[in-house]
């Protein structure tokens, strides 16, 4: 495992503050490391949309998910906004849910105007619950059920069709008359560096139609009246700072559009996917977001003029730059182990089962110690989870101040793929979830107890004494 630190003096956890303290600056979030309201108070403790983690902790327990509504407002208003500004067709962003899909999320990002990408009928469920409209859900999946397809068409939303049997379920599946709205996933065959296991887009892939196919698919989905093909779908990757990639994605995409009117196919909606990177060390340099939106409006533009197309609808469905700089999580710091000239780990009341990102992907966080943020960082430390694995680590090589149990520590950028990733490993109860603002903490995900944990299981009777 690489040192997650860079060499050289570290000063105090304030150093990982927002870089613009005025939040009407519209910093990109996915540029900063702590949510845009990270503020140290009087008392050298972490505030986040004006509320005291330390006293978070004491009112909803620890471990615990921090949300930032300021900063996810802020996201999602800085990508609906670019659209408008640098796109001169129409456009939609919608919330890629997979990262972070619970009602008060689904719901902030609907009350901002984005539509919601979901995976599986549970996703779509939990959306329609919060309230978004059918017409804004787009559903996804490399292995859609018949009771999943069933449920979206009943309720209207767009199925984003991925393989053949999935083309074939939905014409078997269609009550006569029935008109079903879909895109077409293909495979565009782009590289990016990214992690193997977020790598979407390069051919070998388990996702999409092989571009090879494009004349195959184009006529079956002519020749059904069920089928109202109103759009193409591609998505290259997750955690991107490459421009690159995203803009010859789009060009691509443009000739799709270009081949599918030879069908007689009227395709009106162009989806490019997400994908764009966050910051999670000091070293990451993602793009801003308005940075992204440009560069992928512009090359769409560009091929639409070249190929003499009218501009489609411009979809995109960001889903972890969106999210996971909005929130944080919170653990209490327990027991210690000092190995000699090896290493000193410091243990934490959660780890793999409400962040499985560092012992699957080694992904590497940052963290501050809440009650300390102007203590001088002189200890290098691995942060060790409580699992019984040894693999628990969160995160290696940690420069925090000294600490002590009972602190608070704070690790940054867990919106995505911390909580929808969660498990009940070792029987630990999935933490709860708060969304602050402006003071207020309200509960958006319960706790578990022990009870919860039980719920489904069964003991015949049998097995009773």
């Amino acid at each position: 495992m690489v040192s997650t630190h860079p060499a050289g003096v570290q000063h105090s956890g304030s150093q990982y503050l927002p870089q613009s303290r005025d939040i009407s600056a519209n910093s990109s979030p996915n540029q900063e490391l702590l949510p845009l309201t990270a503020r140290v108070h009087n008392h050298d403790s972490l505030e986040i949309g004006g509320c005291d983690v330390t006293t978070l902790v004491e009112q909803f327990g620890s471990p615990l998910y921090i949300l930032d509504e300021e900063t996810l407002r802020s996201a999602c208003q800085q990508y609906r906004d670019a659209f408008k500004q640098y796109y001169k067709g129409e456009s939609q962003v919608l919330y890629a849910s997979k990262a972070w899909n619970c009602l008060a999320v689904c719901a902030i990002a609907a009350s901002e105007g984005l539509g919601i990408d979901v995976v599986s009928g549970g996703e779509l469920y939990t959306a329609l619950q919060a309230g978004v409209s059918p017409n804004k859900i787009y559903l996804h999946g490399n292995n859609k059920s018949r009771e999943e397809l069933i449920l979206a068409i009943a309720s209207g939303v767009t199925i984003v069709a991925d393989n053949w049997y999935e083309l074939h379920t939905l014409v078997e599946i269609a009550q006569p008359g029935q008109v079903i709205r879909i895109m077409l996933r293909l495979t565009p065959g782009i590289e990016c560096h990214t992690h193997e296991y977020i790598r979407t887009g390069h051919l070998d892939s388990k996702f999409g139609f092989d571009p090879n196919d494009l004349d195959q698919v184009f006529t079956f989905v002519s020749q059904q009246p069920t089928l109202d093909c109103v759009g193409v779908h591609a998505h290259i990757g997750s955690q991107i700072f490459e421009r690159q990639p995203h803009q010859d994605l789009a060009a691509v995409m443009v000739q799709w559009l270009r081949d599918a009117g030879k069908y007689g196919l009227n395709i009106t909606e162009l989806n490019v996917g997400g994908g764009l990177g966050i910051k999670y060390t000091e070293s990451d340099d993602p793009p801003s977001i308005e940075e992204w939106v440009k560069a992928i409006c512009e090359v769409v533009q560009e091929a639409c003029a070249v190929e003499n197309l009218p501009l489609p609808k411009l979809l995109s469905e960001p889903g972890r730059s969106l999210i996971a700089t909005a929130c944080v999580t919170a653990y209490t710091i327990g027991s210690s182990k000092v190995i000699p000239e090896i290493r000193t780990y410091v243990a934490i009341d959660g780890g793999m089962s409400d962040n499985p990102r560092p012992i699957t992907y080694q992904s590497v966080y940052r963290a501050v110690v809440a009650n300390k943020m102007s203590a001088p960082l002189t200890q290098t430390v691995t942060i060790a989870g409580k699992h019984c694995e040894s693999g628990d680590i969160l995160i290696h090589n940690a420069l925090l101040p000294k600490t002590e149990p009972g602190d608070i520590l704070v690790v940054m950028g867990t919106g995505a793929y911390n909580y929808s990733m969660a498990s009940n490993y070792n029987r630990l109860p999935r933490p709860a979830a708060v969304v602050v603002a402006n003071g207020e903490a309200n509960l958006i995900l319960q706790r578990e107890t022990y009870q919860d944990l039980i719920r489904q299981d069964r003991l015949p009777e049998r097995l009773k004494k």
